[in-house]
């Protein structure tokens, strides 16, 4: 997404620095008000004043105003569908992230109604197409437009600050997609070469993630980022939901899907967030993870082993005998075990077969590779087929049989060609889009007050 224009324009562009937390403080005061989301909606416009805040000039963006009255409608915003609550600590971490957003914002749509006026085409979603929009988004939260309308509105949002933020994101991507999209080719080379790199890396570990990622450079550098990472983490783990927190701080391409990545393989992400992963378990949040460009936060769905890697899915019945116990008790187990392993067929019967002898427990085991068995069990199983019982064996704690009820390989199945096509396709757009901002932002003026 490179659209430069070939008349003479202004190239100074300013970082987003530190502002005044006076903004944030009066955001902070007017949340922890004592409003109810309970109490009678007040009229639109009393809901969104700007709480005795002097409207002023919060940035400049090619001529064009971001008052400070824009930005903390934004924050709001951000608190309301971001699930985080807001502290001192934290609002100047939404501050950054309204004002960057409106920016941004503001720029898609000048470039969106430059384009328009060149080539007498509507690209800017209409009042309608966006009333559209907001209506099925009510809709995904059990409630009529007006409802979701009053929600807001007993936040102090006013609904023309949601409006201006799917204006501006929905014309962009129908922009991005519409110019570029039907240009992109996906060539029969670039799919095998995807497909050798995928077997290839079959037999690594693969990991179910999500993500988060800070921009040091989009935010004020690594330490800005690194704090505001440990915040986000901090609110996680206190309960806001990891795919509201993608979409209102990720600056990567997954934050419009909640931060959902999917499944990867070891080594397609930097060397850092691989040595946390290989440390989680699911269901394991990250701590920041510092890279080059600026920190990740992962949270791990699942994982699971390579293609070389053997799985076995077990069950067991044991008898309960500690180290010391006598050779006659061990003796007596063994014939109990013994018992039972003559009886069953196959994974479906243990534990109707155990039940039937006393002192006899069964369990699942679950599935886990075969190299991470304690070494007698895997000298037990790895000869073993599924439906496949072993014989007796002794540990600290007992004797025990195990069954196996599945066997093979680790990894995922094989990857259909659609599906590669699609994943590189969209990589590919991702990446225009990112670099059509870019040029944006360098030939823009931005000043911040």
């Amino acid at each position: 997404m490179r659209l430069k224009d070939n008349i003479p324009v202004m190239t100074r562009a300013t970082t987003l620095g530190r502002r005044s937390l006076a903004v944030a403080g009066l955001v902070l005061a007017s949340l922890a008000g004592p409003a109810s989301a309970q109490a009678p909606a007040a009229p639109a416009a009393a809901q969104v004043a700007p709480l005795g805040l002097s409207e002023s000039v919060a940035a400049v963006v090619n001529d064009e105003i971001i008052s400070t009255f824009d930005l903390a409608q934004r924050m709001r915003l951000l608190i309301a569908t971001s699930g985080i609550q807001p502290t001192r600590e934290n609002l100047p971490q939404f501050q950054r992230e309204a004002l960057s957003g409106l920016v941004d914002e503001r720029l898609q749509i000048q470039e969106l109604r430059r384009v328009e006026k060149e080539q007498k085409i509507e690209i800017v979603p209409s009042d309608a197409d966006v009333d559209e929009q907001l209506t099925e988004m009510a809709r995904e939260n059990n409630a009529t437009l007006q409802q979701f309308t009053n929600s807001l509105a007993a936040q102090g949002i006013g609904i023309d600050t949601l409006k201006d933020q799917i204006r501006a994101q929905s014309g962009w991507q129908r922009w991005v997609r519409g110019r570029y999209g039907s240009r992109l080719r996906v060539g029969d080379d670039q799919v095998k070469a995807e497909m050798e790199r995928i077997a290839a890396a079959a037999s690594r570990p693969q990991y179910q993630i999500a993500e988060v990622f800070i921009d040091a450079a989009r935010v004020g550098g690594m330490e800005v980022a690194v704090n505001g990472a440990a915040q986000l983490v901090t609110q996680m783990q206190q309960g806001a939901p990891f795919p509201a927190v993608a979409r209102q701080f990720s600056a990567s391409p997954s934050a419009a899907a909640g931060g959902d990545v999917g499944w990867i393989t070891a080594g397609e992400m930097p060397a850092e967030v691989d040595a946390a992963l290989d440390q989680m378990r699911p269901g394991q949040l990250s701590r920041p993870i510092p890279v080059r460009d600026g920190v990740y936060i992962v949270f791990l769905r699942d994982r699971r082993a390579g293609a070389s890697a053997v799985t076995v899915a077990l069950k067991q019945v044991a008898v309960a005998l500690p180290q010391s116990a006598p050779e006659s008790d061990v003796r007596n187990a063994t014939a109990r075990l013994t018992d039972v392993r003559s009886r069953i067929r196959g994974c479906d019967g243990v534990e109707t077969e155990a039940g039937r002898v006393t002192g006899v427990v069964a369990g699942d085991l679950g599935e886990a590779e075969l190299k991470d068995l304690s070494p007698a069990f895997r000298a037990a199983v790895e000869g073993l087929q599924p439906g496949q019982t072993s014989e007796p064996i002794r540990t600290n704690v007992g004797l025990h049989i195990l069954t196996v009820c599945s066997r093979g390989a680790g990894g995922a199945g094989q990857v259909s060609k659609e599906q590669i096509e699609g994943r590189l396709y969209g990589q590919q757009l991702s990446m225009i889009a990112r670099r059509y901002m870019r040029d944006l932002r360098t030939a823009a003026t931005i000043e911040t007050r």
